[in-house]
């Protein structure tokens, strides 16, 4: 990951927000490991992806009516009824393979002989070799359609076109192989692709999301935000006559999955709050959209990762992107230029560099004279990171203003919420009063790990501010140092 002074994105990003304008960036789709998402400057607006909910269910009809759900995008012209000869990988193994190859449906691995005119199973255990070959493969020896098997996947729609091949989660597998085992002659058939609506859990963070911490800003949560970026329906090339079904037209449309296809939700409400507010820099629409997002899936339940654990700020930021919310957010957080400047001296740099990433610098600037890392926490950002030891504290503070329109008489209350062991938070004061529009309050937090203890893992939390018609949420995290 190239470090911001080398990052011709981060540089062109500086210069754009100096000029008063939002940038919007991919997180980047290296998940779900740790510490992978890219563009993670501050003055960036970083989006991770998450599903929706709709799902892209292609089902396999076993001998005697079971239905197995599965998802996948293919145009089946296969029977409906299932009629064709169902058969495990490893039972089609070549003399010369090996049984771990066959059941994966590495190439070379299973005989043609065997699985001519069969739908077979492969199991998706050997990550060296995509979904795509496991298919070619099984379609270049004379199958009739294959089930898949992957789990990170299964809630992202692979587009196989005019082959049927279908993806099926690893809680599947033994009813289909108990069906093939104790059947004589098992068969099976592959349904066309059929949209579903009202898909619950949704939404749930993409396997592939990149998460946090950024390499690059610990001090610094990334992503920001999360967004739609799953089975995506997008424009796409007029001419592209791969898997275009006889007698079809190429279509102008794709579903397509990415932290690309969630970028573009997040620049669109941007532009749409910047449009509702003309006066909002970059960074008060950044920080509408961060504290107006929610947490909870369709369910009312905390949304998730891909493997069922409950999601944090590490995953999606401040959590998934609202359409309406941020237009009226009640009170915003102002990043300044000169906090950007400030970060760039807390990440190390003097300003002879800075001005390589800079398009300008007050006359009068100088990096502070104790500038580390750790002061990063202290820029006037919508999120907080801070690092503690054993039975530390920790002092950040944060300005909010005024945007509510009307008289500007607001009061707003605190509410704190943390989960995790071992670290405390105290904020004062317990409530801002607001008596007009444009007017600038700043509250102080105190992070503390308890006596005798040290933060075990990453600490998250929140620290909102609520009045009685609006709700501002801040994401915290508290790391070990």
């Amino acid at each position: 990951m190239p470090d911001f002074k080398d990052d011709t994105i981060s540089i062109g990003a500086f210069h754009a927000v100096e000029s008063g304008i939002t940038v919007v960036c991919s997180a980047g789709n290296d998940g779900p490991d740790s510490a992978t998402v890219v563009n993670a400057a501050p003055w960036i607006l970083t989006v991770a992806a998450t599903t929706i909910d709709r799902d892209f269910e292609s089902d396999v009809v076993l001998g005697g009516g079971k239905v197995v759900k599965g998802e996948a995008i293919n145009f089946s012209k296969l029977q409906k009824s299932p009629v064709y000869p169902l058969m495990y990988g490893k039972t089609a193994m070549k003399s010369d393979a090996t049984e771990a190859n066959a059941r994966n449906c590495i190439s070379g691995s299973i005989d043609k002989a065997k699985i001519n005119g069969t739908i077979v199973l492969c199991e998706s255990k050997d990550p060296g070799y995509s979904l795509f070959e496991k298919e070619e493969e099984v379609r270049s020896q004379g199958g009739v359609g294959v089930i898949l098997v992957d789990d990170l996947t299964r809630r992202v729609a692979s587009t196989f076109k005019k082959f049927p091949a279908v993806v099926m989660s690893s809680k599947d597998v033994p009813e289909i192989l108990s069906y093939i085992n104790s059947t004589k002659n098992p068969v099976a058939t592959i349904l066309a692709t059929v949209a579903t609506p009202k898909y619950k859990p949704a939404p749930e963070i993409a396997y592939f999301s990149a998460r946090g911490p950024s390499q690059n800003s610990e001090n610094i949560i990334k992503p920001d935000i999360a967004a739609p970026g799953v089975n995506i329906l997008a424009a796409w090339m007029g001419n592209d006559l791969g898997g275009t079904p006889e007698g079809k037209d190429p279509s102008m449309f794709n579903v397509i999955s990415g932290t690309s296809m969630s970028c573009p939700h997040v620049s669109g409400i941007a532009a749409v709050v910047k449009s509702h507010n003309p006066s909002f820099g970059p960074s008060e629409i950044k920080s509408a959209i961060m504290t107006t997002a929610s947490q909870l899936n369709n369910d009312k339940s905390p949304i998730t990762t891909h493997s069922g654990a409950t999601a944090t700020p590490f995953d999606y930021g401040a959590g998934e992107m609202s359409p309406t919310a941020p237009l009226q957010p009640g009170l915003v957080y102002e990043t300044t230029t000169v906090d950007y400047l400030n970060f760039l001296c807390y990440h190390g740099y003097n300003t002879t560099t800075i001005k390589l990433i800079a398009k300008s610098i007050p006359p009068n600037f100088a990096c502070p004279n104790n500038s580390s890392p750790d002061l990063i926490s202290d820029i006037n950002y919508p999120s907080i990171s801070v690092k503690l030891g054993k039975e530390q504290s920790r002092n950040v503070s944060r300005t909010l203003t005024n945007v509510a329109t009307g008289d500007g008489n607001s009061t707003y209350t605190l509410s704190t919420s943390i989960g995790g062991k071992g670290v405390n938070v105290h904020v004062s004061p317990s409530q801002l009063k607001f008596t007009k529009s444009g007017q600038k309050l700043t509250y102080y937090a105190t992070f503390s790990t308890m006596a005798g203890s040290s933060v075990e893992g990453d600490v998250f939390g929140a620290i909102t501010w609520s009045s009685d018609k609006f709700k501002v949420r801040t994401p915290f995290v508290v790391s070990s140092s």
